[in-house]
């Protein structure tokens, strides 16, 4: 396997919440708490979880939205906290964001093709008599008409808005796209052209994806790799074939069952997690899944609350973090 593209490693992002009368932190939101992921060249990294589990502010931090509470973020070999400012301007570059909201995102005032022309000649990454048709170009790879370059956000439907904001990303050259929930607002008809586009462009330009999202059954169509995250922390990673196959971790399994399927020969039984959601306000120690574990009676010995489980390796490129595992 060729060296990661991009690898996090211990990366926390922490957030005061409350100070008391002197401006010290009292209270710290921990959103993301350790965490440790490779992500290879032309490789579709998916990253789920709950709302509030932290995966978006991971992608922030790789756009440099966010800076590291703790940690390091490591590019084609280099820390990125070490590089120079001009290095820094290439990396923020080839990092580029597809948003949720494929309408905010967008400046209403101007058109598509000046939204999608800007990048370029600030950049300048092509001659000025050039620009135009490199606007064309990427207009015609996302499914639109380089006829539509003088029409207004506000004229397009959500799933060619999300096209105008793949294609505006594509304008900068990246190497690397986060994709945060890309198809969450729209159809369910629409975010299965809008997955089929990414994936199409994957092949077509050499992409690398960090693919955020809520539930399994939307990065299994898109993903070679899948990290479970909770409440900040990264409960299992494995091939996307193998994850769905054989999950290990509670939390995983729950999810699953939680796929809708329209045969009824292949349902499952529902998995319905009980007892109380922790918080990532000063989170109690242990396991952050423990409060919810139905899993916790076969672990009887296990320190679950009150240590961390590591994230261990419990067969070739599956890892997960539970006591179950740790101590087989």
């Amino acid at each position: 396997m060729s060296d990661p593209l991009i690898s996090l490693k211990n990366l926390s992002k922490f957030f005061s919440v409350d100070t008391n009368l002197f401006g010290q932190t009292t209270s710290v939101l921990k959103a993301v708490d350790d965490l440790s992921l490779d992500i290879y060249p032309r490789e579709t990294f998916g990253l789920v979880g709950e709302s509030g589990c932290g995966k978006t502010t991971v992608g922030k931090m790789l756009v440099n939205l966010y800076e590291p509470t703790d940690g390091e973020i490591w590019y084609e070999g280099q820390n990125l906290a070490k590089l120079s400012t001009k290095a820094r301007r290439g990396y923020h570059r080839e990092i580029q964001l597809i948003f949720q909201d494929p309408y905010s995102s967008l400046n209403p005032r101007m058109t598509i093709g000046d939204i999608i022309s800007e990048p370029i000649r600030v950049n300048k990454l092509q001659p000025p008599n050039k620009v135009d048709e490199r606007v064309s170009y990427l207009l015609n790879a996302v499914g639109l008409s380089a006829n539509t370059r003088n029409r207004y956000a506000h004229e397009f439907s959500g799933g060619q808005r999300q096209r105008i904001g793949i294609a505006r990303a594509l304008a900068m050259e990246p190497k690397l796209i986060v994709c945060d929930e890309p198809v969450s607002a729209l159809d369910v008809s629409v975010q299965a052209q809008v997955l089929n586009l990414l994936s199409d462009l994957c092949d077509e330009f050499g992409l690398t994806y960090l693919f955020i999202a809520h539930g399994l059954n939307v990065v299994k169509h898109v993903s070679d790799r899948v990290g479970v995250m909770y409440l900040g922390r990264l409960v299992e990673v494995a091939e996307k074939r193998e994850l769905y196959r054989n999950p290990l971790h509670p939390y995983t399994k729950a999810l699953l069952s939680a796929i809708p399927v329209t045969n009824p020969a292949q349902r499952k039984e529902r998995i319905l997690l009980e007892g109380t959601v922790g918080s990532p306000i000063d989170p109690a120690p242990g396991c952050r899944f423990s409060s919810r574990c139905y899993a916790k009676s076969g672990c009887a010995d296990c320190a679950c609350d009150s240590e961390m489980p590591e994230l261990v390796e419990v067969s070739p490129g599956h890892f997960v973090s539970c006591y179950l595992f740790a101590q087989a």
